[in-house]
């Protein structure tokens, strides 16, 4: 039974409000002035407070204040004849739940508590009979995927149901429904992935620059382009209300990242506007093996220079790798400065959040989910100097197009694997000789080239966990299995590290 606590100096003139509420189930205790309002509060925290504004002795916002300083998380409801704006600016500047104007009926009282009481059961309950509604649709629409359309409509539409049940009972049925999604979508890229790189295919990582950047450079706009390491789609609907405070989104697309999803491979080639293969082939200097130890991203800035040139595009531009928030600092004095019409800036925050999550034991409990991954983004992005550049670059008249090299996907089940001592280390695709799997779930490549990807020898081949399997060699099985199990990883084939989101933003005026 909820409890209301009802302060007003004509307490009796309410009754009737009174009857009626305990009629309707509630616990109502009365108080005629600030003081006996303020006693009550000490003795039972209600769940939610009506205060009248014009009471003798303490006036209404005195006792608000302190009702606040007391228990600032109960809802208080300002009741009050007056209609002065001074009085509803300082009530709402108390944090006032809500302000009502004398006479009220019991219907408004009763949507005051519907509202500040009520309000999160009355969601839930309604979020949950949606998604019990359209749960045969989503199954359907995934039994019946047969274009990169359609997958993208299922990432779209899992991402927004992920979002509303992250604090659900039914939450285990979403993320269900997300496993069958990925296997179904694991056995379609099998299908369809090299066919895309002999016939049509859908926007991927060497297209990007192409499809979404050159456009907007035609047309004279100035152009900041932020690539945002690890980035998922739900992770961008999560930091979208705060983007849209000082900007508009003019498209919002998804793209698919190349295989693997790594870093390595997706972020040069959205760079260069080339496949690994011919990045290796037409500049080997630029093109980092994987057995060697040095930094694989660290010719981004020279790959873009050979994307221009090759597309004989004048514009000048500037390239900026963001791992620290004093180099963010740096950046915007900079951007402040720039002529050039294209900007570059590559976020590493979340990429880092991974790298830690899986390293630290203290991480791994503030991110021990996707619901606690998306919370920890928008915190670091609420926070960030990032969230003042693309305030700089609204104000600047910069077209903002937000996007990623890749996503990732927390990862449940190892799988063995036998490889050479020269195999490389990410858990979730591997490159090498003679790969032997116990998983019939693995995606193989044993013709790299035609896929546009490096041999480092004759006989290399790729595999590549699907779903949310990682690979682990069978000496000490069980140590990495239990060590990597439940960490946020990337390089192989899920709709989270694949369908990542393309979006392009203009300033608010």
């Amino acid at each position: 039974m909820s409890q209301i606590l009802w302060v007003d100096d004509e307490i009796d003139l309410l009754q009737p409000y009174i009857i009626y509420l305990k009629g309707k189930g509630y616990d109502v205790t009365t108080a005629t002035n600030g003081e006996d309002a303020l006693d009550r509060l000490s003795e039972s925290v209600p769940a939610i407070v009506f205060l009248d504004e014009n009471m003798p002795g303490m006036t209404g916002l005195e006792t608000l204040q302190e009702m606040k300083r007391l228990h600032p998380e109960v809802p208080v409801v300002m009741i009050t004849k007056s209609e002065e704006e001074h009085i509803m600016e300082q009530a709402i500047g108390e944090k006032i739940a809500d302000y009502l104007i004398k006479p009220v009926n019991p219907s408004q009282i009763l949507m005051c508590l519907k509202k500040h009481v009520h309000q999160q059961a009355i969601v839930s309950e309604q979020v949950q009979q949606n998604y019990r509604q359209e749960w045969g649709d989503i199954s359907y629409m995934i039994d019946t995927a047969s274009t990169i359309e359609e997958w993208q409509a299922i990432e779209r539409t899992l991402s927004k149901w992920d979002i509303e049940l992250e604090n659900s009972a039914m939450r285990s049925l979403i993320e269900d429904q997300r496993t069958q999604a990925n296997a179904a979508f694991a056995k379609w890229i099998a299908k369809n992935y090299e066919g895309w790189f002999s016939g049509e295919r859908p926007v991927m990582s060497h297209d990007l620059m192409k499809h979404a950047v050159f456009p907007l450079l035609d047309k004279g706009e100035k152009v900041l382009l932020c690539v945002i390491d690890n980035f998922r789609y739900d992770q961008w609907k999560t930091i979208q209300p705060l983007v849209s405070e000082c900007y508009t989104v003019r498209t919002e697309e998804q793209y698919t990242s190349i295989l693997p999803t790594a870093t390595q491979y997706a972020r040069n080639a959205i760079f260069s506007g080339l496949l690994p293969l011919q990045i290796q082939q037409m500049f080997p200097n630029l093109w980092v093996e994987e057995g060697e130890e040095e930094s694989k991203n660290q010719h981004e800035k020279e790959l873009v220079q050979t994307l221009l040139d090759r597309y004989r595009r004048r514009e000048s531009f500037n390239y900026w790798k963001v791992n620290e928030s004093d180099f963010c600092e740096r950046v915007i004095q900079q951007l402040k400065g720039s002529q050039a019409p294209l900007n570059i800036v590559v976020l590493n925050f979340i990429d880092m959040l991974s790298h830690s999550r899986t390293e630290s034991k203290m991480m791994r409990e503030l991110a021990n989910d996707e619901a606690a991954y998306r919370s920890l983004t928008l915190s670091w992005f609420r926070h960030s100097p990032i969230y003042e550049l693309l305030r700089l670059a609204s104000e600047m008249g910069f077209t903002l197009v937000i996007t990623t090299d890749h996503g990732t996907t927390r990862v449940k089940n190892a799988v063995q694997i036998v490889a050479d001592k020269n195999t490389n280390t990410n858990i979730r695709y591997k490159v090498g000789k003679a790969l032997n799997c116990s998983s019939k779930n693995v995606f193989s490549i044993e013709q790299p080239k035609r896929v546009g990807l490096p041999c480092p020898n004759v006989s290399s081949s790729y595999a590549f966990c699907t779903g949310s399997d990682f690979f682990a060699y069978p000496n000490q099985f069980n140590y990495y299995a239990q060590y990597y199990r439940n960490t946020f990883q990337h390089g192989g084939i899920s709709l989270e590290e694949m369908i990542i989101p393309l979006v392009t933003l203009v300033p608010k005026r």
